[in-house]
């Protein structure tokens, strides 16, 4: 696929900004199909998302990338390389030995030592375990030493005493000591309330939205010109609004959020980004009012591993 080359170009008190933006994708992994669309239908489902013979869906890990004169910000990190040949077999997880090193490479020769600050959507294990290394194969440390980490406080908080229903997606003993080690060196942003600025550089803001359904303040970042729907739309196919994972904490919820933050991006003109649809990276998003529909106007596609650099739109 040829790369799509573009700069965003802000200006503020007579000087030239660059700010560029790139998708990551470190690897795949599958899940249930049945637990990834929840009560819709396997016959309406697997026409769009084949399954495999144990059910399961082939799936993206999709990191949000942002470069601007100061900053390089990474959104979300992935499963990480270190659980072990039992479970990537359980997750058919692909992407080898430091997958977030091999991927940042192809966005301008970037090393996870470059990345200033990284923006945790939410603690599940697909979502933050990129933020861990094991040094020797045993001692937890974090892949990213320089960062400073952007979490949302009672989303924390609610990761470290899950219910029974969603503990397994908390793999604490990985998360907590890179956090902690991160906050003991003043490396650590907590944010809180449902929406609020996580970051500026210039005239370049990076804020944040949250919902409730999928996971209780869920963080989803957004700017001038994307929104990070994070697992609230993980694909295409989940922009319609019904469309709800059954991993989701609370599904009625999720629908309510879904219809709100879409109609935000609809509003703003926001491209939004997919962190798990193994073939586009995003969509324009419309909304038929007379038929209360949401729809993708037009999708990206970025159906190979590595990074590409994503126009504004």
């Amino acid at each position: 696929m040829a790369k799509q080359k573009k700069i965003v170009t802000l200006f503020f008190e007579g000087l030239k900004m660059e700010v560029k933006y790139f998708v990551v994708r470190p690897g795949t992994f599958r899940l249930d199909g049945g637990a990834m669309f929840g009560i819709i239908p396997r016959p309406l489902w697997q026409k769009v998302a084949p399954p495999d013979p144990d059910n399961r869906i082939n799936l993206a890990l999709r990191l949000w990338l942002i470069k601007t004169p100061s900053k390089v910000i990474l959104v979300d990190t992935g499963v990480g390389d270190y659980h072990g040949a039992k479970f990537d077999d359980r997750f058919t997880v692909v992407g080898g030995p430091d997958p977030i090193k091999t991927a940042l490479l192809e966005a301008e020769g970037l090393t996870p030592e470059d990345i200033t600050d990284v923006v945790i959507s939410h603690l599940h294990f697909d979502h933050t375990g990129g933020l861990t290394q094991m040094a020797q194969g045993k001692t937890i440390c974090s892949r990213f030493p320089k960062s400073r980490l952007h979490l949302h406080r009672q989303h924390y908080a609610y990761a470290l005493n899950p219910t029974e229903r969603d503990a397994g997606s908390f793999h604490q003993n990985y998360f907590v000591p890179v956090i902690q080690d991160h906050e003991a060196r003043g490396l650590v942003h907590w944010h809180e309330g449902t929406s609020g600025i996580i970051l500026t550089d210039g005239d370049y803001q990076l804020q944040f939205r949250t919902s409730m359904g999928h996971t209780p303040h869920l963080m989803h970042p957004f700017d001038s010109h994307y929104f990070y729907m994070a697992d609230l739309v993980p694909t295409a196919h989940h922009i319609h609004v019904p469309w709800i994972m059954a991993y989701d904490m609370a599904p009625g919820t999720s629908a309510v959020d879904k219809r709100q933050l879409l109609l935000f991006c609809v509003e703003k003109k926001l491209t939004i980004l997919f962190e798990h649809d193994p073939d586009s990276w995003g969509a324009v998003v419309t909304y038929d009012k007379a038929r209360d529909q949401f729809s993708a106007q037009k999708t990206f596609q970025q159906p190979s591993p590595g990074a590409c650099s994503i126009p504004a739109t």
